[in-house]
């Protein structure tokens, strides 16, 4: 199993502790808040969404990471989503650790 693989695991185990806010408002609210710890916004994201999550973030010093497409986020969490929030810094550590 590599490190791809591993992060998409720690998403979807930090998605059923209760730890992934997601979806475009929320996820820009939790920025906002500073919830927010780490951001995974996919990389075939539309031009607004990626522009305004990413100014955002830069805005917050909240990290964005764009290891993930659409389609490996969504099922890493089980359901349709461009944009995720990571709301722990437990799991955001441990998830930078494998993208580095």
């Amino acid at each position: 199993m590599n490190n791809h693989q591993r992060l998409s695991n720690l998403i979807g185990l930090a998605q059923r502790a209760g730890k992934v806010i997601s979806g475009e408002e929320l996820v820009i609210k939790a920025i906002q808040t500073g919830k927010a710890k780490l951001v995974f916004l996919a990389n075939d994201a539309g031009d607004n969404l990626t522009k305004k999550t990413t100014d955002k973030s830069h805005y917050y010093k909240v990290e964005v990471s764009t290891v993930f497409n659409t389609l490996e986020l969504s099922a890493a969490l089980g359901k349709p989503r461009k944009v995720v929030a990571i709301a722990d810094a437990g799991f955001s550590k441990k998830m930078r650790t494998l993208m580095n």
